[in-house]
């Protein structure tokens, strides 16, 4: 009946496919979830530069446990000839 693999799917995707197979009718509601899936994935797969390059320099120091990023992580942002450096807040 499916050719969806429900395994691999997380808890929020189950419950998409579900409530699409409901209201849709099964047929249909498999290839809506498939290509909002894959519009999914797309856009999973575009990366933002800026963030590599920060977890390449900073990975490496919490590696060696010179670097320590708790909880909540920190903010990031620019300021007049630097980078400020702030506690996340929840």
């Amino acid at each position: 009946m499916t050719g969806i693999d429900e395994s691999a799917l997380t808890k929020g995707q189950l419950r998409k496919l579900r409530a699409l197979r409901k209201s849709v009718g099964d047929d249909v509601g498999e290839r809506a979830f498939a290509a909002w899936l894959e519009a999914r994935r797309k856009v999973a797969a575009d990366v933002d530069g800026n963030a590599t390059k920060i977890v390449d320099v900073l990975w490496p120091l919490v590696e060696e446990g010179r670097l320590a990023i708790p909880r909540g992580g920190y903010l990031l942002r620019r300021g007049r000839g630097r980078i400020i450096v702030e506690a996340a807040r929840s």
